[in-house]
């Protein structure tokens, strides 16, 4: 799945170049995750966006909240507090997240 930034929200920072497409990571509810300008895979609100391709990876696991809200990602991303311990600087995982991205995109 491909998107373009189409505008900043203000909240969202800098990390991100209006114009510029990015490859969706992971879907939770309203938000896309990817890679910013800075190679910090992090949520984005998808209003800012416009999509480019549609197409989901075939390796997403994809599940739906009891409000309907999309989550979808590589079944290992998928664990609970996976990006936080990623943004902790939890070294295994931050292996295992370069490692499978490395593969997968």
């Amino acid at each position: 799945m491909t998107v373009e930034l189409i505008e900043h929200i203000e909240y969202q920072g800098n990390n991100l170049t209006i114009g510029t497409e990015y490859t969706v990571l992971g879907i939770e509810g309203f938000y896309y995750r990817l890679l910013g300008d800075n190679n910090d895979p992090c949520l984005y609100d998808a209003k800012q966006f416009k999509v480019v391709d549609s197409t989901e990876p075939n390796f997403w696991i994809i599940e739906f909240d009891e409000n309907n809200e999309k989550y979808a990602y590589p079944s290992s991303w998928n664990e609970a507090g996976f990006f936080e311990d990623y943004h902790d600087d939890v070294e295994n995982v931050v292996k295992q997240f370069w490692s499978e991205y490395n593969i997968l995109y």
